[in-house]
C-alpha cells in the first residue's frame, strides 16, 4: 500500500444543504431543456457541483477536507466566466493537480459550453501553485491528461455520477 502524503487530514463538518422542493410548472420544466434560455448560475450552484468530488487520497469529499469552499468561487454572468479556487490540505500536496483536474472535468461535464472556467490553487497555499495553475488552465495539457486511460479512470472515480443531474441540462458522462 502506498504511503499517504497527508495521513491525518483535518475533517470539517459539512452543511446539509436542502433545496426547497416545490412543484414546477410545465413551462418551467420546458425552459430547463430549452437551449435558447440562459440560466443564471451562481457560486452556490458551482459549489453544489464540486463539493462531493472525492479526494484522490482519502475516502472524504473536497468539502469535508475544506479543499472546496463556496467562498472561493466567483461567477460573472456578464462575461460567462467562473473562477474556482481550491485549497490543498498541505502546502506540498502532490495531489493538487489531480484535484484541480477533477474539478475541471466535473464542471466541463456539467456546465453549458458558454462558460470559461478557471481553476486555481488558493494563493499562498501550495509551494508549486504557479506550476499547478499553469497545468490546470492549459487546454492542451488538460486534453493530454484526459487521454491517459488510467488518469481518466481516477478522475471518473473521484467524480461519481450524481443521482440528480444538475439544473444546467444533461451532463455527458463516460461509460
Amino acid at each position: 500500500m502506498a504511503t499517504l502524503i497527508n495521513a491525518n487530514p483535518v475533517v470539517y463538518e459539512t452543511e446539509h444543504r436542502h433545496k426547497h422542493k416545490h412543484r414546477r410548472t410545465d413551462s418551467a420544466v420546458d425552459a430547463e431543456f430549452d437551449d435558447s434560455v440562459q440560466d443564471a448560475i451562481d457560486a452556490s450552484e458551482i459549489f453544489e457541483l464540486i463539493r462531493n468530488i472525492n479526494d484522490p487520497e482519502h475516502p472524504l469529499t473536497l468539502e469535508q477536507l475544506n479543499v472546496a469552499q463556496e467562498s472561493l468561487i466567483s461567477v460573472s454572468t456578464e462575461t460567462n466566466s467562473i473562477m474556482v479556487r481550491f485549497t490543498p490540505t498541505i502546502p506540498h500536496c502532490s495531489m493538487a493537480t489531480l484535484i484541480g483536474l477533477c474539478i475541471r472535468v466535473r464542471l466541463l461535464r456539467s456546465l453549458p459550453a458558454r462558460f470559461k472556467v478557471d481553476i486555481k490553487v488558493t494563493e499562498g497555499t501550495h509551494q508549486s501553485e504557479h506550476a499547478v495553475n499553469k497545468q490546470l488552465n492549459d487546454k492542451e495539457r488538460v486534453a493530454a491528461a484526459l487521454e491517459n486511460k488510467h488518469l481518466l479512470e481516477v478522475v471518473n472515480q473521484a467524480s461519481p455520477l450524481v443521482k440528480h443531474p444538475p439544473p444546467f441540462g444533461c451532463p455527458v458522462w463516460p461509460d
